[in-house]
């Protein structure tokens, strides 16, 4: 079951960002600039330490894996990516078509199709 986590949404439109952590949850919009790479870090960074988040065995990333910008996908899954590698978190992926709105109440809806960990995530990217 998936408790703590972070969600990403960084498809090159509408991005945000998702974090639940102690049964609180909180979104988080931004807007993406032509830095996008540098940019999804510092906001990540920043919405963690804001929330005083543990990276740790018992904290999720759950990142988008399109369809989306070819950019904002692969910036978000080599950031998705880094974080389970470095921290030893565990890494799910989910199709934007799976999630109707970045909301708390359809992405537990999300969390209930019972997401499976992915080692290899295949992105989709838009033409």
């Amino acid at each position: 079951m998936i408790n703590n986590f972070l969600i990403i949404k960084c498809i090159g439109q509408d991005d945000k960002l998702g974090l639940r952590i102690n049964k609180d949850f909180f979104i988080r919009n931004f807007k993406n600039k032509k830095n996008s790479n540098d940019y999804l870090v510092s906001e990540i960074m920043e919405f963690i330490n804001m929330h005083q988040v543990k990276l740790d065995k018992n904290f999720s990333v759950i990142v988008n894996q399109g369809p989306g910008s070819f950019a904002g996908i692969r910036t978000s899954l080599a950031v998705a990516k880094g974080l389970e590698i470095s921290k030893n978190i565990r890494l799910y992926g989910y199709k934007d078509t799976d999630l109707r709105a970045f909301d708390k109440e359809n992405i537990y809806k999300l969390l209930d199709k019972n997401l499976k960990e992915k080692k290899l995530i295949k992105p989709i990217y838009l033409s």
